[in-house]
């Protein structure tokens, strides 16, 4: 199983697995952004072998996208032999559907200065499962394996994996495959039933000081909803290891 099929060098064929939780009839954005930070690395490993790693990954989400063959675009922005800032975008019918910035980076032994105060999570073994289908409907949401430890409504710690490829039939780096599930942190300790409320997001934009180990993604969120129609989902993203990163999700509130 994979979330998307290549059809040419730039064309993608979505699947049924990503089906989507507010509109089963199109798809869960998720899968999509791991696919742009697949076609990021690879215009940047065509372009340059000297290691440059992804510190930042910047979506904005311009509308929906049906199950059906999009394309993907890359350029550069900003070139450099230390920083570069790249720009991709999806499309569908020849309309931009997702556009992601991205700051690929040169890498450095800072080992020595290594810290965070961010607390780790519960261990994923630790963890008990939890099936985000009781909440959501969908071929992405029923591909996710999840553990969850939830405080509260829009608080709660939780893990993720799929067994579903990114690409049928083609290798991904292990960014571009968690990528593929960052989305899935607004819809997995929610505030409010999304029967009653909708609360999509506009955008999602990860920040990484680590690049991520092991099948497992982990997540400490919290969810806020303000009282002007706008609200807001930010997770710690964290591997085996630890805390890697953050993640922030802008939403639109519609009662």
């Amino acid at each position: 199983m994979a979330y998307f099929e290549r059809v040419d060098d730039g064309a993608y064929r979505a699947t049924k697995e990503v089906g989507g939780a507010w509109d089963t009839g199109t798809q869960h954005i998720a899968p999509a952004l791991g696919l742009l930070t697949h076609v990021v690395e690879r215009d940047r490993d065509a372009r340059r072998a000297d290691g440059l790693v992804v510190g930042r990954l910047s979506y904005d989400i311009l509308g929906t996208i049906p199950i059906e063959v999009m394309h993907a675009r890359v350029r550069v922005l900003r070139p450099g032999r230390s920083v570069e800032l790249v720009e991709a975008a999806l499309s569908h019918d020849g309309r931009d559907a997702v556009l992601l910035r991205a700051w690929l980076m040169r890498p450095g032994d800072t080992a020595a200065l290594r810290g965070t105060a961010y607390p780790r999570i519960t261990p994923v073994d630790e963890m008990a499962p939890w099936d985000p289908s009781s909440v959501w409907p969908g071929g992405f949401i029923e591909s996710a394996e999840v553990r969850r430890e939830q405080v509260e409504p829009g608080r709660a710690a939780f893990w993720v994996r799929t067994a579903v490829r990114l690409i049928d039939d083609e290798d991904v780096s292990p960014l571009a495959r968690v990528a593929g599930l960052f989305d899935i942190a607004n819809g997995m300790t929610v505030r409010a039933d999304p029967r009653k409320v909708a609360f999509p997001n506009v955008d999602l934009t990860a920040h990484l000081f680590a690049e991520p180990r092991g099948e497992w993604i982990g997540f400490d969120t919290t969810v806020t909803f303000g009282a002007t129609g706008i609200g807001l989902t930010s997770s710690v993203l964290h591997d085996a290891d630890g805390p890697i990163g953050t993640l922030a999700q802008i939403l639109t509130l519609r009662p």
